[in-house]
This record gives structure tokens, sequence and C-alpha cells, in this order.
């Protein structure tokens, strides 16, 4: 075996280490790309927001804002309480294991997105998915849902059998929250401050930045975190032999 061979093998063994710590923290359900962009982003004020754009230095970058919100015609739950958007995923269990979804829900409003005095438009309908908030989840069989979505039921299970297992989860935004809002900000044609969508969408947070980030973990943190661990070692190895075989090659 050649001495340049060992180091090769372990850049070939590193990388694959790396590999599989990547597809650790995809298993495990992390939104790791949303949750370095919303705590990444400079937090600014919508007031100082404002006043930079009238002055005609917008961000170049996206930005985290903060704001309640004010909806003039909201949605309403089946509580009657009122919503400004609402996000919502039924599904049922299949014969093979798998969950099939029934019913994909998405309704928004145009809303205010207030701070003190400053207010600005947000149109919630280009919030990027999912809605960071913590999510409603019901558990139950087939047999519990509504009979506008037993035609969806029958397509995609046998007929006459028993009933399936079936969940829904709902996030939602009520006209109590605070919202988190990563956004650009701009100049509309009046000259007044305009929040446009990143590119996916608006990232928007119905809770504390510190809990949002801890439900962008996903639900197997532990796992995430081993993934990280494992792709940090792995990065050592390939540098480690990356070093070791230009020093082979050098000599």
């Amino acid at each position: 075996m050649s001495a340049a061979a060992v180091p090769l093998v372990a850049l070939v063994l590193g990388a694959g280490v790396v590999v599989l710590g990547i597809l650790a923290i995809r298993a495990s359900g992390a939104n790791t790309g949303a949750g370095r962009r919303l705590a990444g982003a400079p937090a600014i004020s919508l007031r100082e927001l404002h006043e930079r754009v009238e002055r005609g230095s917008p961000p170049r970058t996206a930005v985290r804002v903060e704001g309640r919100v004010r909806c003039r015609d909201p949605l309403t739950d089946e509580h009657g309480n009122p919503l400004a958007l609402v996000h919502r995923d039924v599904e049922i269990q299949d014969a093979a294991g798998r969950w099939r979804t029934v019913e994909r829900l998405r309704d928004a409003r145009g809303i205010d997105l207030w701070e003190r005095s400053t207010s600005v438009p947000l149109d919630l309908s280009d919030v990027a998915e999912p809605l960071i908030a913590i999510p409603r989840v019901w558990e139950g069989t087939t047999a519990d849902l509504p009979a506008a979505l037993q035609p969806a039921v029958q397509r995609l299970l046998a007929p006459g059998g028993q009933p399936a297992p079936a969940r829904s989860t709902t996030r939602q935004v009520m006209l109590v929250d605070h919202l988190i809002v990563l956004a650009e900000a701009s100049r509309d044609p009046s000259g007044s401050l305009r929040l446009d969508p990143p590119p996916g969408g608006f990232l928007v947070s119905t809770v504390e930045l510190d809990v949002a980030m801890r439900l962008l973990a996903g639900p197997h943190r532990r796992r995430m975190l081993a993934g990280y661990a494992i792709s940090l070692v792995g990065a050592l190895i390939v540098i480690g032999a990356a070093i070791a075989l230009g020093l082979t090659l050098a000599a």
C-alpha cells in the first residue's frame, strides 16, 4: 500500500461520517435552515426600520421585526376566536402504515403589524411553512372525522374496513399574538415602509425566539445534536486526512 493510500482512505471515511451526520440531522425533523436564518438575522424595531427606509437606506439583508397583530377582517375558529391565519393538516393511516393527507387547509388574512406607534401591512398568505407556533394536535380515528372528509377517507381505505387512526395538526395566528417576522424591507411607491417576503416566504413565529429555536429543532433534539457531533467528527477526519495527504504528496 502506498503512503498516500492511508490518507485517501481516511478522507473517504471522513466524508462518509459527515454524510451520516447530515442524515441523522434530517431524520431528527430539525429545520436547521430556518433556525439559522431566524436567529442570525439582525433585530430591528419597526420605527427604526421605517426611518431607514424613509432615508433611502433600507437594510440589504432580511431583518427580524416584532409586533402585535391587528386585522380588520379576521377568520374565526370553531370556538369563535378571531384568527389571522390557520394551517391545518388532517391525515389518516392506511393499511401499509403510511400517513396520507385528506385535508390541507391554508387560510390567511392581511394584517397590520404594530409596534407602539408604528405599523406596517403584512400579507400572511406569503408565510413560509411551517408556521413557527405551538401546534394543536388531535388524534382519533377516521370515524371521528367530519362528514365532509369521509369521501376522501373512503378513497384511501378499503371499503368496509375498521376505522383507521387519524390525526390533525393545526397552527394558527390569533389576534392576541405577538409575532416575530423575518422579512425584507423596501420602500413602496408612496415612500412608506413595505415588508417583502424573503425567498421561500416570511418566517413567522408566534412564540419567543428561544421557544422558536426549540420548535425548529424538531421532536428528536438529541438525534439532531448527535448528528451535529457526528458531522463534526467527520469534518475533523477529513481535515486531518487532507493535511496528511498534502504532506505525503509534498514529500
